[in-house]
């Protein structure tokens, strides 16, 4: 193998590895507004009866983030052209609206606020997954459990909203 191809492989990698610490990154800031809020703030609000255990995020989010970062990364490496584009506009504009929501519901407390912004990042993680449906199925396919699983915490916050109206 060339020093040129194994230079682009290892490009290829370094790339994945790039998407994925963004995935991580936008995680761990959002994971900093959140968990210093699970002992005091959360704990002290009614929950729905459906509310999992607390253990169950972190596993379930990690697994949703890891699947974004090598979803992108597959988009990413398509050729350029503006279904592509697109794709990635949805995946940066869905990464914003979750990161706003973490920041909306545990740091400012802000139940409704977040409710409503929850339905917004529903629609654009829909939307990310039909543009991606457009230039990669296999990406398409990674973002499936992401949109359940925010179909669910919908769910939650706007059973937590409820209760605690």
């Amino acid at each position: 193998m060339s020093s040129n191809a194994m230079s682009g492989s290892s490009m290829k990698w370094l790339a994945l590895v790039g998407w994925l610490a963004v995935c991580y990154l936008v995680s761990g800031v959002a994971g900093f507004f959140t968990a210093r809020q699970i002992p005091t703030w959360y704990a002290s609000i009614a929950q729905p009866s459906f509310t999992p255990p607390n253990w169950v995020f972190a596993p379930v989010w990690t697994t949703l983030y890891t699947l974004m970062g090598i979803a992108a990364w597959l988009v990413w490496r398509l050729p350029d052209s503006p279904n592509r584009t697109w794709a990635l506009d949805m995946f940066w504009l869905q990464l914003a609206l979750n990161f706003a929501w973490s920041f909306l519901f545990f740091d400012r407390h802000w139940i409704l606020t977040a409710a409503i912004e929850v339905v917004a990042l529903w629609a654009a993680i829909l939307a990310m997954t039909i543009a991606y449906a457009r230039v990669n199925r296999v990406a398409m396919w990674m973002m499936v459990p992401y949109l359940a699983w925010v179909s669910f915490a919908s769910a939650l916050n706007w059973g937590v909203w409820w209760v605690n109206r």
